[in-house]
């Protein structure tokens, strides 16, 4: 059974390991963990990180926070780990009105996981993540109430 608990720099080698790409490199993470108006979480159950989730205020909107990553060890998919890491990250942002995640197009196993946690698609953009990237994502947006 894994647990959902906030991620600590003794956790950040497993998550990298986890993710498995070169963006998400030791300092990435690091960083990451120590963003103010941020959540890192991950799911573990005492021997090894099976999930985790990134979640942040939008520096521009004051009410929304992005949800930037979200991430299931690929032998663990289909077990609930993705919507606790979801429902724990949820809570996290009282202050929030509203949760925005972008998806890749052509990623055919998170856009109905999103929609199956309520999340609606508002848009699109053509570069997800970043002002730099050539990735085209599909905008989806949830209401949080609390």
């Amino acid at each position: 059974m894994f647990f959902i608990r906030s991620a600590s720099d003794a956790d950040l080698a497993r998550v990298s390991t986890l993710l498995g790409r070169g963006e998400h490199s030791m300092p990435a993470l690091k960083a990451r963990l120590a963003r103010p108006d941020s959540e890192f979480v991950v799911a573990d159950d005492g021997k090894r990180i099976g999930g985790m989730a990134y979640a942040a205020m939008d520096k521009d909107e004051g009410d929304v926070v992005i949800l930037h990553q979200i991430h299931v060890d690929s032998h663990l998919t289909r077990q609930g780990i993705g919507r606790d890491l979801f429902a724990e990250v949820e809570t996290c942002f009282p202050s929030a009105k509203r949760m925005r995640v972008e998806v890749a197009a052509n990623n055919d196993k998170a856009i109905p996981f999103f929609k199956g946690l309520g999340f609606a698609e508002i848009g699109w953009t053509k570069q997800a993540g970043q002002s730099d990237s050539s990735i085209q994502a599909l905008v989806f947006e949830k209401e949080l109430s609390f």
